[in-house]
């Protein structure tokens, strides 16, 4: 058989291979995953994702604690200039 027949025939049956493929891909994904270079990966990635989340909820404490100051002193200043306006 040429070459050209062999691809003629693959072709043919694209059903059986694309079913191979998805075997071959299966198989190699699992042991892909059940590497301890896999493994170690996933780990690093989630310590970072777990670092830059309590990065996160530090900075949105301090953002919340900047934008109750900024409240607590405007109204301070308004009761102020209430007061003022009262006593004249």
């Amino acid at each position: 058989m040429r070459h050209e027949d062999i691809l003629k025939n693959c072709l043919e049956h694209k059903h059986a291979l694309i079913f191979a493929a998805g075997i071959a891909t299966t198989l190699i994904g699992a042991k892909v995953v059940k590497s301890q270079a896999f493994k170690d990966t996933a780990t690093k990635g989630m310590a970072t994702i777990m670092a830059v989340k309590k990065d996160a909820e530090e900075c949105f404490q301090d953002m919340k604690e900047n934008a109750e100051d900024i409240v607590v002193d405007s109204n301070a200043e308004v009761k102020k200039e209430i007061y003022v306006e009262s006593e004249e």
